[in-house]
């Protein structure tokens, strides 16, 4: 933070000296972990920026305030209910089911108003009550978690898309929000420091089919979006655990290998491919390390623990995913979501 402020000043100064200032606003999207209210009062008007960090923030907000910038702020309910086991999980989700917290006559029957509304009442105190906020991202992630499934994920959208098509803003802003959705398709080599669940955020899976149906105006026109034409396939082929192979002390270093190469998630505790057994956790670590490799047959070999075949590895419910065709070609390592974008281009303008 004591680095972004003063970058801040140089690119709003830049804009400025360019003569674009008056329309070009520079800003800084934070995470809604800068303010809080405090466990012993734990209501939106309690609400102020951290402690620690409470000066360079009131001096921040005031710095874009006095340029005309937006506070950009990125709300996620899901992490409210990740990172605390005692959280209702009702309160994440807009269908009424949760409880109403009461502040001084305002309701609040979900956490992404609370949270919201915190944010209203720090920059009020740090002298700015008129500051234009923007939900920079808000979503749910669909994997990687026990609480990230598509039915969460659906319930989430389903509620909060219906909130922003009544544009019933937040008790302390009602009217419309200015929100942007996060994210369009799954990142298979996003970090997954903060959870297994950050690479599992998008509308739309890695070979842009849409996960569940959702309407975007909000008005109850529940149908799948439109997914990408012209996705090209690698052969249907996949690596697995060679079923004749009985030697299996090697086994686990390898499987470490693969998945620290590749993206295995999806078999974390309470996720898509939790429920295989240990062959299965093998094949699937294998079969994402070769896909992600393009198939390339030197990329299934495991000190002779794998093989290639050509019937489907998907089980249970667990998909075992056949790689796309990279846009630079077989050698690469790429996703190749390159091919992608004519597709997205043509569904954002649907």
């Amino acid at each position: 933070m004591k680095t972004t402020f003063p970058a801040l000043k140089n690119i709003q100064k830049a804009l400025d000296e360019a003569g674009v200032g008056n329309r070009i606003k520079a800003t800084v999207p934070l995470n809604a972990d800068v303010y809080n209210s405090p466990e012993s009062n734990p209501v939106p008007s309690a609400g102020d920026f951290r402690g620690d960090i409470h000066s360079l923030m009131v001096d921040m907000v005031r710095f874009m305030h006095s340029n005309g910038a937006p506070f950009v702020v990125n709300i996620y309910p899901f992490l409210s209910l990740y990172q605390n086991p005692d959280f209702p999980i009702d309160f994440a989700f807009f269908d009424g089911g949760g409880r109403n917290l009461n502040d001084g006559g305002h309701g609040y029957t979900n956490v992404f108003d609370a949270n919201y509304d915190t944010l209203v009442w720090s920059l009020k105190k740090a002298g700015v009550p008129d500051m234009k906020v923007i939900v920079g991202e808000v979503g749910w992630p669909t994997d990687g978690d026990k609480n990230a499934n598509l039915e969460n994920a659906k319930r989430f959208y389903d509620g909060f898309l219906r909130k922003m098509a009544r544009k019933d803003g937040t008790p302390m802003r009602p009217g419309n929000l200015e929100v942007y959705l996060f994210g369009l398709i799954d990142e298979d080599m996003k970090s997954i420091l903060p959870g297994n669940f950050e690479r599992h955020w998008g509308l739309f899976t890695y070979d842009c089919r849409p996960k569940f149906p959702m309407d975007l105006s909000g008005k109850g026109n529940d149908k799948y979006l439109k997914r990408a034409t012209g996705v090209q396939y690698l052969p249907e082929q996949w690596c697995v655990l060679n079923p004749d192979v009985k030697q299996l002390s090697a086994l686990g270093p390898n499987l470490d290998y693969a998945c620290s190469l590749s993206d295995c998630t999806a078999l974390g505790y309470g996720s898509s491919c939790n429920n295989l057994d240990r062959g299965g956790n093998a094949s699937y670590a294998f079969n994402m390390y070769f896909q992600m490799q393009d198939q390339d047959v030197r990329a299934c070999d495991f000190e002779g623990l794998a093989v290639i075949t050509t019937k489907n590895a998907s089980r249970n419910g667990c998909l075992f995913p056949v790689q796309i065709v990279s846009a630079a070609g077989p050698a690469a390592v790429a996703t190749g979501r390159a091919l992608l974008v004519a597709g997205f281009a043509a569904i954002l303008l649907l």
